[in-house]
């Protein structure tokens, strides 16, 4: 793979499906939210959501870990939060381990309706032992409309258990993705030394190849102009 491609890999990845920007949760009131809570509550057999006193709930909510790159955890912990899991080969260091999470696995969380998208990310994070920097990762709605899966970004001050409320239980109408942070620009201050030094070296090598590539391009077209001339010639 090529330097610009994994570049932008940490950046944006180019989307099979489409995203949108919508707003954040709408606002409800104390009686909207007990009556949503009871309907939802009526939709599902476990893990209801519990009204407080105070107004506030707490409930479930299941994210989807969709990850292209490798996670980085303690190295003498190894691969403990995934043992039961089927994840690729894991690459140890002296104090920490890379490897990859599973495709799409899923993990419930228990939150409440104050717990903001920001909390959610450094929880599975904390959750797995991952050392990478959370803002590496960003937490995605995805719906499904028109036969097209569609997803937006959430802000970090989001509410997801208050979006989970409102659109019910059916993951049809809402699923909980945790991504890479795809940004119109790359993040370096999130990477670590030896991942900027690495980007340096397959930049290089990247920029060889090119040079390479266009001078034997010019080569050849050289060579050509040079074979019409002596065609042309007296």
């Amino acid at each position: 793979m090529r330097v610009l491609n994994l570049l932008f890999l940490f950046s944006f990845q180019q989307r099979e499906t489409k995203e949108e920007e919508e707003g954040g949760a709408e606002e409800l009131s104390e009686e909207e939210v007990r009556a949503k809570i009871e309907s939802y509550n009526a939709q599902v057999s476990e893990n209801g959501m519990n009204l407080a006193e105070d107004g506030s709930f707490t409930g479930f909510i299941k994210v989807h870990l969709r990850l292209s790159r490798p996670v980085t955890v303690e190295g003498n912990r190894g691969r403990a939060p995934l043992d039961d899991q089927d994840g690729k080969k894991a690459e140890h260091t002296e104090k920490r381990t890379s490897f990859y999470l599973p495709c799409d696995c899923v993990k419930q969380i228990h939150i409440g309706s104050l717990t903001t998208t920001s909390e959610v990310i450094q929880g599975l994070l904390k959750k797995f032992m991952v050392l990478d920097d959370p803002r590496k990762f960003a937490l995605y709605r995805q719906t499904h409309r028109d036969g097209q899966d569609l997803f937006q970004k959430l802000p970090l001050s989001e509410h997801p258990l208050v979006l989970r409320l409102i659109a019910g239980p059916d993951a049809e109408q809402l699923t909980f993705v945790l991504k890479e942070n795809e940004t119109g620009e790359v993040e370096w201050h999130a990477f670590s030394v030896p991942e900027l030094q690495n980007f340096l070296v397959i930049l290089e090598k990247e920029e060889a190849e090119r040079v390479r590539v266009v001078q034997q391009k010019y080569t050849i077209y050289r060579q050509k102009l040079q074979q019409a001339l002596q065609q042309h010639g007296p």
